[in-house]
Protein backbone atom coordinates (compact mmCIF):
# COMPACT_ATOMS: atom_id res chain seq x y z
CA UNK A 1 0.00 0.00 0.00
CA UNK A 2 1.50 3.36 -0.85
CA UNK A 3 2.10 6.15 1.72
CA UNK A 4 -0.49 8.59 -0.40
CA UNK A 5 -3.07 5.36 0.09
CA UNK A 6 -2.38 4.72 3.94
CA UNK A 7 -2.80 9.04 5.01
CA UNK A 8 -5.85 9.09 2.68
CA UNK A 9 -7.63 6.47 4.68
CA UNK A 10 -6.23 7.82 7.66
CA UNK A 11 -7.99 11.10 7.05
CA UNK A 12 -11.49 10.09 5.80
CA UNK A 13 -11.78 8.10 9.10
CA UNK A 14 -9.79 11.09 11.08
CA UNK A 15 -6.94 8.69 12.58
CA UNK A 16 -3.96 9.66 12.95
CA UNK A 17 -0.99 7.62 11.89
CA UNK A 18 2.01 7.23 13.99
CA UNK A 19 4.46 5.67 12.27
CA UNK A 20 5.83 2.00 13.09
CA UNK A 21 6.78 0.87 16.79
CA UNK A 22 9.32 -0.92 17.76
CA UNK A 23 9.85 -4.29 16.22
CA UNK A 24 7.38 -3.40 14.17
CA UNK A 25 8.03 -3.32 9.69
CA UNK A 26 8.58 0.13 8.31
CA UNK A 27 5.43 -0.35 5.96
CA UNK A 28 3.33 -1.19 9.41
CA UNK A 29 0.21 0.82 9.70
CA UNK A 30 -0.41 1.74 13.57
CA UNK A 31 -3.04 4.22 14.56
CA UNK A 32 -3.54 6.05 17.51
CA UNK A 33 -7.10 6.15 17.91
CA UNK A 34 -6.74 7.63 21.65
CA UNK A 35 -5.28 10.79 20.85
CA UNK A 36 -7.57 10.79 17.74
CA UNK A 37 -10.77 11.98 19.90
CA UNK A 38 -8.68 14.90 21.04
CA UNK A 39 -6.90 15.86 18.40
CA UNK A 40 -8.72 18.41 16.67
CA UNK A 41 -10.48 19.51 19.95
CA UNK A 42 -8.06 21.91 20.90
CA UNK A 43 -7.59 24.01 18.27
CA UNK A 44 -11.58 24.58 18.15
CA UNK A 45 -11.30 25.73 21.64
CA UNK A 46 -8.44 27.69 20.85
CA UNK A 47 -10.43 29.68 18.00
CA UNK A 48 -13.61 30.02 20.57
CA UNK A 49 -11.58 31.24 23.71
CA UNK A 50 -9.56 33.63 20.77
CA UNK A 51 -12.65 35.22 19.55
CA UNK A 52 -14.62 35.57 22.57
CA UNK A 53 -11.37 37.27 24.01
CA UNK A 54 -11.67 39.67 21.13
CA UNK A 55 -14.53 40.51 20.98
CA UNK A 56 -15.82 41.23 24.82
CA UNK A 57 -12.14 42.85 25.18
CA UNK A 58 -13.38 45.18 22.54
CA UNK A 59 -16.87 45.82 24.07
CA UNK A 60 -14.81 46.06 27.54
CA UNK A 61 -12.65 48.94 26.16
CA UNK A 62 -15.37 51.13 24.52
CA UNK A 63 -17.16 50.79 27.57
CA UNK A 64 -14.84 51.74 30.18
CA UNK A 65 -13.49 54.62 27.96
CA UNK A 66 -15.17 57.30 30.00
CA UNK A 67 -12.90 55.93 33.48
CA UNK A 68 -9.73 57.05 31.39
CA UNK A 69 -8.33 60.76 30.63
CA UNK A 70 -8.22 60.08 27.19
CA UNK A 71 -11.44 60.34 26.89
CA UNK A 72 -12.18 63.88 27.51
CA UNK A 73 -8.70 65.20 26.25
CA UNK A 74 -7.99 62.71 23.65
CA UNK A 75 -8.93 63.52 19.59
CA UNK A 76 -11.01 60.73 17.85
CA UNK A 77 -8.10 59.44 16.53
CA UNK A 78 -6.25 59.04 19.94
CA UNK A 79 -9.31 57.45 21.20
CA UNK A 80 -9.78 55.02 18.19
CA UNK A 81 -6.24 53.95 18.25
CA UNK A 82 -6.25 53.51 22.34
CA UNK A 83 -9.32 51.00 21.62
CA UNK A 84 -7.37 49.16 18.94
CA UNK A 85 -4.05 48.84 21.14
CA UNK A 86 -5.76 48.05 24.50
CA UNK A 87 -7.86 45.12 22.63
CA UNK A 88 -5.16 44.34 20.72
CA UNK A 89 -2.90 43.98 23.42
CA UNK A 90 -5.72 42.24 25.56
CA UNK A 91 -5.60 39.26 23.15
CA UNK A 92 -2.18 39.27 23.62
CA UNK A 93 -2.40 38.80 27.35
CA UNK A 94 -4.62 35.95 26.90
CA UNK A 95 -2.89 34.05 24.00
CA UNK A 96 0.40 34.25 26.00
CA UNK A 97 -1.24 33.27 29.34
CA UNK A 98 -2.81 30.17 27.90
CA UNK A 99 0.20 29.34 26.14
CA UNK A 100 2.51 29.55 29.28
CA UNK A 101 -0.24 27.41 31.24
CA UNK A 102 -0.32 24.60 28.49
CA UNK A 103 3.44 24.48 28.43
CA UNK A 104 3.88 24.68 32.47
CA UNK A 105 0.15 22.10 33.35
CA UNK A 106 -0.87 21.34 29.92
CA UNK A 107 -1.13 17.57 28.49
CA UNK A 108 -1.05 16.13 24.79
CA UNK A 109 -4.68 15.34 25.22
CA UNK A 110 -5.68 18.76 26.54
CA UNK A 111 -8.53 20.13 26.12
CA UNK A 112 -10.02 16.33 27.54
CA UNK A 113 -7.57 16.41 30.76
CA UNK A 114 -6.53 19.15 32.44
CA UNK A 115 -8.62 21.64 31.34
CA UNK A 116 -9.27 23.03 34.80
CA UNK A 117 -5.54 24.00 35.94
CA UNK A 118 -4.73 25.31 32.50
CA UNK A 119 -7.62 27.89 32.87
CA UNK A 120 -7.10 28.46 36.79
CA UNK A 121 -3.07 28.93 35.62
CA UNK A 122 -3.79 31.06 32.49
CA UNK A 123 -6.21 33.47 34.24
CA UNK A 124 -3.90 33.85 37.36
CA UNK A 125 -1.21 35.00 34.47
CA UNK A 126 -3.73 37.42 33.04
CA UNK A 127 -5.08 39.12 36.02
CA UNK A 128 -1.27 39.43 37.23
CA UNK A 129 -0.15 41.03 33.98
CA UNK A 130 -2.77 43.39 33.73
CA UNK A 131 -2.64 44.62 37.61
CA UNK A 132 1.00 45.04 37.21
CA UNK A 133 0.38 46.87 33.53
CA UNK A 134 -1.89 49.04 35.45
CA UNK A 135 0.13 50.23 38.20
CA UNK A 136 3.23 50.34 35.44
CA UNK A 137 1.15 52.38 33.48
CA UNK A 138 -0.74 54.60 35.71
CA UNK A 139 1.27 54.95 39.07
CA UNK A 140 5.11 54.75 37.51
CA UNK A 141 5.20 55.54 33.50
CA UNK A 142 2.32 57.65 33.51
CA UNK A 143 1.64 56.24 29.84
CA UNK A 144 -2.41 56.72 31.25
CA UNK A 145 -4.43 58.13 33.71
CA UNK A 146 -7.80 57.15 35.78
CA UNK A 147 -10.65 60.00 35.88
CA UNK A 148 -11.76 60.74 39.44
CA UNK A 149 -14.73 58.18 38.71
CA UNK A 150 -12.75 55.01 38.83
CA UNK A 151 -12.34 53.46 41.63
CA UNK A 152 -8.64 51.91 42.60
CA UNK A 153 -7.83 49.07 44.07
CA UNK A 154 -5.99 49.69 47.62
CA UNK A 155 -2.52 49.78 48.22
CA UNK A 156 -1.25 49.17 44.07
CA UNK A 157 -4.05 51.36 43.09
CA UNK A 158 -5.11 49.63 40.02
CA UNK A 159 -8.38 50.33 38.44
CA UNK A 160 -11.53 48.26 39.56
CA UNK A 161 -12.83 48.15 35.90
CA UNK A 162 -9.61 46.74 34.49
CA UNK A 163 -9.51 44.14 37.83
CA UNK A 164 -12.85 43.38 36.51
CA UNK A 165 -12.66 42.96 33.18
CA UNK A 166 -9.76 40.46 33.62
CA UNK A 167 -11.90 38.45 36.17
CA UNK A 168 -14.64 38.23 34.39
CA UNK A 169 -13.65 38.16 30.56
CA UNK A 170 -11.81 35.14 30.60
CA UNK A 171 -13.52 33.19 32.64
CA UNK A 172 -16.70 33.76 30.74
CA UNK A 173 -14.23 32.79 27.40
CA UNK A 174 -13.03 29.62 28.68
CA UNK A 175 -16.51 28.60 29.85
CA UNK A 176 -17.96 29.56 26.43
CA UNK A 177 -14.89 27.93 24.42
CA UNK A 178 -15.73 24.58 26.27
CA UNK A 179 -19.36 24.09 25.57
CA UNK A 180 -18.76 22.31 22.59
CA UNK A 181 -16.63 20.17 24.28
CA UNK A 182 -19.48 18.51 26.71
CA UNK A 183 -20.59 15.63 24.52
CA UNK A 184 -17.06 14.61 23.37
CA UNK A 185 -15.95 13.77 27.01
CA UNK A 186 -19.39 11.86 27.66
CA UNK A 187 -20.32 8.59 26.21
CA UNK A 188 -22.77 8.21 24.12
CA UNK A 189 -26.09 7.06 25.50
CA UNK A 190 -27.66 3.82 24.07
CA UNK A 191 -31.12 3.17 23.58
CA UNK A 192 -31.65 0.14 25.88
Amino acid sequence: MSTFTKHTRLRATGSRYIGPQHGEAAGDLRVDSSRSQSSGLWLILLRRYIAFIAGANLLWEIAQLPLYSIWSKGTVGEIAFAIAHCTAGDILIAGASLFGALLLVGSGRWPLERYGAVACLAFAGGLSFTIFSEWLNTGIRGNWAYTEVMPTLPLIGAGVSPFAQWIVIPLAAFWWARRPLGSAKQPKETDA
